[in-house]
């Protein structure tokens, strides 16, 4: 790919190689509309489902601008599905751990970010948060039902797997919308108070329920 792919209107006009990426990702909702694609390919609507306030119109140019920049693939499934869906390519899915560090970096942000969180950006903070010094000796297979879509959660010799789909046989199982599986992990929620909030429900080994989120630890506030 060169420059005459992109357009000229738009770029920075700089050779640092940064600068470069912010002219292939750098317009407003093109990372998030990345970050719904990472973890496998997506329909049109189910993308935009997922980002509150973002317009059909916008994300089809979101979704153009990065076939061109050959980011995004568009592509059929195999029947039965033979639906359209938009998927990364092998060079957009090496972003993963550019997210990963900026979770990391935002994270530490003294600002506190408002507004719900997607089963995706759910489960990549899973990788994100992850400590591997604080799982020795940890072992788990977690099914999860998150917003009423099968996810799991796989901690074992002190690394750790976060994907969709359904996951058998399981330690746990765990039923739950984002927010509140996100207060267990990263906002300290009691095991035992958490089981009794409304739509919350887990079965198997209770036990992981104060043992994991250990292993997720949220670095504290920059303070300047």
């Amino acid at each position: 790919m060169t420059t005459r792919a992109l357009d000229k209107k738009r770029l920075y006009n700089d050779g640092c190689a940064a600068a470069h990426a912010m002219d292939l990702v750098g317009e407003r909702w093109a990372l998030l509309v990345i970050r719904e694609l990472m973890l496998g390919p997506k329909r049109f609507n189910d993308i935009r489902r997922n980002l509150h306030g973002l317009s059909a119109n916008i994300l089809t140019q979101r979704l153009e601008e990065l076939e061109r920049h050959e980011i995004v693939v568009r592509r059929t499934l195999p029947p039965p599905a033979s639906v359209q869906v938009y998927d990364l390519t092998p060079w957009g899915r090496e972003l993963e751990p550019v997210f990963q560090a900026l979770g990391r970096w935002a994270v530490r942000s003294p600002f506190k970010p408002d507004g719900p969180m997607s089963v995706n950006s759910t489960l990549m903070s899973f990788a994100t948060m992850f400590d591997p010094s604080k799982a020795k000796g940890l072992s788990a297979r977690v099914s999860m039902e998150i917003d009423g879509e099968p996810c799991h959660l796989i901690v074992k010799d002190q690394a750790v797997t976060a994907e969709r789909g359904e996951l058998t046989p399981a330690d746990l199982c765990i039923r739950a919308s984002a927010g509140d599986l996100l207060s267990l992990f990263y906002d300290g929620a009691d095991p035992a108070e958490w089981l009794e909030r409304p739509g919350v429900s887990a079965s198997g080994n209770l036990d992981l329920l104060a043992r994991l989120p250990p292993a997720f630890p949220v670095p504290a506030p920059f303070c300047g």
